[in-house]
């Protein structure tokens, strides 16, 4: 998984918060919390600086530590000068004071509070995630998709649905009440906040961005923690220091902590909550396990989970892993982003993926609106070129219908298109091999990166164990796998894929000996590779290197290329150098493609049009024209209420504008549909387990 780093958007331009030094400090904190909210920290002076500037604030150039907010190690101060900018005329420029850390933090002692398992379950307890939702999405009718109770969705083939030791957490106040009660938090007569035995108050700081929308739902959980008897301060922080290598989570500088997950195809977890994960000064803050959780049951299990390739076993260990998290709650999931889709109200057969990983015309084929021969798609951008590798997600959109998708991503799990099944253990269309090898051998680490084999490296030996290399004869396992396609698939021009074009695609992208790799984006997959062998015009079979482990093994790595086509000047695609292809119209303008429809005009900055490809190897398409308009984001909306365009995907709807007051109207009207489906971006808060 990766972070989201929370870009901003245009109704960020508000004033942030001014918590800092605008109320005096609650009378029973404790003197360590006590001390974190009066600190003058830099942070807390930037952002009541520039909570009196009007327009945007945009903190940059910010050097300091975050440390006195938590209050767990001596410092020292010193003077840094940063620039605030909040669209005026000119710069400000503020000298604040900045602290520098003077004792390597240890996480050697629980924290006081969150180290308490109780309070945490308490706190999931007291959280009304559909309550959040709403607070941001109140035109979403129905929350229950959105909400997350795992770091993998409800209808994930992974999700311990039918586990009795997974604890789902269902808003429960009093619930979460009773177990602060156990945990020594009362809350005495006539006091908001809870105490302990001590008279110190229940208070903790929550650190996220200042992101808009998550200064929406913070202030709703603020008070959902607050009708529990805890008190929240909330610190909404410049992206760039939450996210940053050498600050805020990477240096585990919080003591809650909300942030966003998008979520891969496969779950993975490994580098999220393993033991080996957690960012230290000894292992120079390496890894994502910002909460220092380390369980041995759970560290086994999310290992096995990333270790085997047998489903079964996959989803047997991320049912023990995620009871263990679900137990000891180190994170809570909140929910999943909402991702929507504004399509004409008669469109039939839109099916935009339930998780956001497929470009909404992966089905276009099916697409119909009865009455209308042409089917116009909205868009702001398009993209750079149509060759095949470009990765934009515009690209992907076009791509699909031109190229075709060799394999969707439905619900989850990877879906055959071009291909009869997807060749697995299971069905004998892969094998794995126990290989000798030496040093010096092309391998794949434990992490999956691609070394030679030296001394000192960590690899996965055949029997799934991460050992340290010392030399000699070492036994790995090797995939083999054989991808094998439809004998119908055909190009556009009406010439049947050969197993030239799949060995021109393998060229041009993976082979070094070609150079392509100096001229065209490198495909990561080609490092895993050990070898190809071309066995006929519908298959080819991969050797990976020892070590590949990827569950996604079953999806076809390499595309093709029409190596037949004549262009303008007389050669045949597969004789052209790698160094030309992107010149080429034929390439980047006007492709050959195996999918429903083929482009018949690209006018750069106006739009794209597309006519039915009629050597489509599926059924025919169901509309005989495409068109793909470009106009301003801002008139998106407008258009498809006019009905001068029929579609617009999730990438050109930002629920967040003004604008999506002009969708909801029109739904309301019947102008148009809407249609929110849970992308794979998730909410989570993160605690501290332990003190610097």
């Amino acid at each position: 998984m990766s972070p989201n780093p929370d870009p901003l958007e245009k109704d960020l331009r508000q004033a942030m918060h001014e918590r800092w030094d605008a109320t005096p400090t609650p009378s029973r904190l404790s003197e360590g919390v006590r001390a974190r909210l009066q600190q003058p920290t830099p942070l807390r002076r930037a952002l009541n600086f520039a909570g009196t500037l009007t327009g945007l604030a945009l903190l940059a150039v910010l050097v300091f530590t975050f440390s006195a907010l938590l209050d767990r190690r001596p410092v020292q101060t010193a003077v840094t000068q940063i620039v605030v900018t909040r669209a005026v005329t000119a710069p400000v420029t503020q000298i604040v004071t900045s602290l520098v850390e003077q004792a390597p933090p240890q996480f050697s002692e629980p924290h006081p509070i969150l180290g308490d398992g109780r309070v945490r379950q308490a706190i999931a307890y007291c959280t009304n995630r559909a309550a959040l939702l709403r607070a941001i999405y109140p035109w979403l009718t129905d929350t229950t998709p959105f909400e997350a109770d795992s770091f993998v969705p409800r209808n994930h083939w992974a999700y311990p649905a039918d586990s009795a030791q997974f604890q789902r957490y269902a808003f429960d106040a009093p619930r979460g009440q009773a177990l602060l009660e156990e945990a020594g938090w009362v809350l005495p007569e006539g006091q908001s906040f809870r105490v302990n035995a001590n008279g110190e108050e229940l208070a903790l700081t929550l650190t996220t961005t200042n992101a808009a929308f998550r200064q929406i739902w913070a202030s709703i959980w603020e008070q959902q923690l607050a009708n529990c008897g805890i008190r929240l301060v909330r610190l909404h922080a410049p992206a760039t220091w939450l996210f940053g290598g050498s600050t805020g989570l990477q240096r585990r500088d919080f003591e809650v902590a909300a942030f966003a997950w998008v979520v891969e195809d496969d779950p993975g977890g490994r580098e999220l909550w393993a033991c080996d994960a957690v960012p230290t000064l000894a292992n120079g803050w390496q890894g994502q396990n910002y909460t220092g959780w380390c369980n041995i049951t759970a560290d086994a299990a999310i290992r096995q989970a990333n270790q085997t390739l047998n489903l079964a076993e996959r989803r047997a260990a991320y049912q023990t892993f995620q009871e263990e998290l679900s137990q000891d709650m180190p994170v809570l999931p909140l929910f999943f982003r909402a991702a929507v889709s504004a399509i004409h109200p008669a469109l039939e057969n839109f099916a935009p993926d339930v998780n956001g990983a497929e470009p909404f015309t992966w089905n276009a084929a099916q697409w119909r609106i009865p009455g209308k021969e042409t089917i116009i798609i909205g868009e702001s951008s398009e993209p750079a070129s149509l060759f095949v590798n470009e990765t934009a997600y515009v690209s992907q959109v076009v791509g699909a219908l031109i190229f075709g998708r060799d394999v969707v991503y439905r619900n989850y799990e990877y879906q055959p298109l071009t291909l009869p099944q997807l060749p697995t253990l299971e069905n004998g269309g892969a094998a794995e091999n126990v290989v000798l090898v030496n040093e010096g051998a092309a391998v794949l680490d434990s992490l999956g990166q691609p070394i030679t084999l030296t001394a000192g490296a960590v690899v996965r030996d055949a029997n799934g164990n991460d050992v340290v290399y010392n030399g000699g004869e070492i036994a790995m396992q090797q995939l083999t796998v054989t991808y094998a396609f439809f004998e119908t698939l055909t190009w556009s021009d009406g010439v049947p894929v050969s197993r030239a074009d799949y060995e021109l695609a393998y060229k041009i992208i993976c082979d070094p000996q070609t150079g392509a790799q100096d001229f065209l984006a490198p495909n990561p997959t080609c490092e895993q590779i050990a070898s190809v062998e071309f066995i006929s015009d519908t298959a080819y079979r991969v050797t990976w290197k020892p070590g590949f482990r990827h569950a996604t093994y079953a999806v076809p790595p390499l595309g093709r290329q029409p190596a037949h086509q004549i262009l303008s000047d007389g050669r045949r695609l597969a004789e052209v150098p790698p160094a030309e292809w992107l010149n080429l119209p034929e390439v980047i303008k006007l492709p050959l493609g195996i999918g429903p429809y083929r482009i018949t005009n690209w006018v750069y900055g106006e739009g794209m049009a597309f006519e039915a490809n009629p050597y489509y190897f599926a059924s025919p398409p169901a509309t005989p024209r495409l068109e793909i308009r470009l106009l301003e984001a801002a008139l998106l909306p407008a258009a498809l209420a006019a009905g001068e365009v029929d579609v617009l995907g999730w990438d050109s709807i930002f629920s967040s504008e003004p604008e999506f007051q002009i969708l909801l109207d029109a739904q309301e009207q019947g102008l148009i549909r809407l249609i929110a489906t849970p992308s794979d971006t998730w909410e989570h808060i993160d605690f501290a387990l332990f003190l610097k």
